[in-house]
């Protein structure tokens, strides 16, 4: 492939990646995966695009093209879920999705023709796991995570089940979901391409919502019943699978059911597991050591190696140690203990949820200082771009001589704004 010059379409696709709060730090692999997914023209075009939804007579605005021939290439965009389309109140409008949890991973939802999988399965090997800009960009950018860990339901006893909060369910999530659709989990599609696969269930990475229409709508996904679904939750549970979601309370756009060895989620875990690049449980496994009988079998399922055998001395029995700083509360080494020794316990203090997307990408902005992007979308006008450049500069003051010092106080402002914006 031929080098990209640093003003191609592909640059300025990344540049216009990077207003978003979650981004994809700039490299040669970057540019090659974007020229698989998108023509120069097209990375071009969708360069230009707002980071809210929008409408085919915005982007037609935009391109200074017809409103037919903008609808066109919208919705070639979306037949190949690079844009979702998506229906606000009657009104049809596109979004631009975030490399992850968004276009990297839909790419892999199914199998397909029109796109050198094996190929972007290798680019995507050298972004992630060789280069590390962009997980540690994705998992540690901001103290606002990505994603978040379920507990597996079925290790819950009465008590804990009067404490823990229905958006903590996995199967809450999967049963008020409005919409749910079901492909080929990425980490694992990919990993296939590459000959390094497990033998865990493929076809159970569910979306919800507008993200989960748009996908069905265009065959990346298949529409499921929330019956089917909680089935395909407990096939994961007998397999071991870790649930992780976007980290939200209300309409979760993602569930994954994660392996310890394909997962990038979870690789990232094992690499920085002490920084938390994804959310806990508000759980944590606790042992009786007289009951434990050493063999292991938690050691060996836990995803992240958070479990340890040891033992004081050589004449010792080792017995399980739970290296608490890394461990996820997932509960797959309470399910698998053959001699209950394990118990599920409240961590001492509780994991705060942002409330939906909104709330999430808000304070995600503000802690990268992206904030600006988002509330000056249309930077068109010269004095956006001066109020742009003013609020980028608050930003970056030290947090004692910021306004939106108190969290609560800049979340809860931030969002009625950006709502009325």
């Amino acid at each position: 492939m031929a080098h990209l010059t640093v003003r191609s379409g592909y640059k300025k696709l990344e540049e216009r990646l990077n207003l978003f709060p979650q981004g994809a730090p700039p490299s040669e692999s970057l540019y090659k995966i974007l020229a698989v997914l998108f023509h120069e023209n097209e990375a071009n075009l969708v360069s230009q695009l707002p980071i809210r939804p929008f409408t085919v007579k915005k982007a037609a605005s935009i391109w200074k093209k017809s409103e037919a021939e903008a609808q066109k290439i919208l919705n070639d965009l979306a037949s190949r879920a690079l844009l979702l389309d998506i229906v606000q109140g009657e009104e049809q409008q596109y979004v631009l999705p975030p490399p992850m949890a968004g276009f990297f991973e839909f790419a892999f939802m199914r199998s397909r023709g029109d796109l050198d999988q094996k190929l972007l399965s290798e680019l995507f090997h050298q972004y992630i796991n060789v280069e590390e800009d962009f997980i540690k960009d994705l998992f540690l950018g901001s103290e606002t995570r990505l994603g978040r860990v379920f507990v597996q339901e079925a290790v819950l006893t009465n008590d804990n089940a009067l404490h823990i909060l229905d958006y903590e369910r996995a199967s809450y999530i999967i049963k008020s979901a409005t919409t749910i659709a079901v492909g080929l989990c990425y980490c694992r599609h990919k990993m296939e391409h590459l000959g390094k696969n497990c033998s865990a269930p493929m076809s159970n990475c569910m979306t919800f919502g507008n993200t989960a229409s748009s996908l069905i709508k265009h065959g990346h996904a298949r529409a499921i019943s929330p019956s089917e679904g909680l089935a395909l939750l407990q096939e994961a549970y007998e397999h071991n699978l870790v649930q992780c979601g976007e980290n939200v309370r209300e309409e979760v756009s993602f569930l994954c059911n994660c392996c310890g060895c394909c997962c990038e989620g979870l690789i990232a875990v094992r690499k920085f597991g002490m920084l938390q690049p994804i959310h806990t449980t508000n759980y944590l496994p606790k042992i009786n050591e007289k009951e434990c009988n050493g063999c292991g079998r938690c050691a060996k399922v836990c995803p992240i190696e958070a479990i340890q055998m040891t033992s004081q001395s050589l004449d010792e029995r080792k017995k399980a140690k739970i290296d608490e700083s890394i461990c996820l509360g997932c509960a797959v080494c309470i399910r698998c203990c053959p001699t209950k020794c394990l118990i599920l316990k409240e961590r001492p203090q509780r994991i705060i949820t942002p409330v939906n997307s909104v709330h999430r990408i808000v304070l995600s902005a503000i802690e990268r200082g992206k904030l600006q992007n988002l509330i000056f979308d249309n930077q068109a006008l010269q004095s956006h771009r001066s109020m742009a450049a003013i609020l980028s500069v608050i930003l970056q003051l030290p947090p004692m001589k910021q306004l939106m010092a108190s969290k609560e106080l800049r979340s809860r402002y931030l969002e009625r704004l950006l709502s009325k914006s």
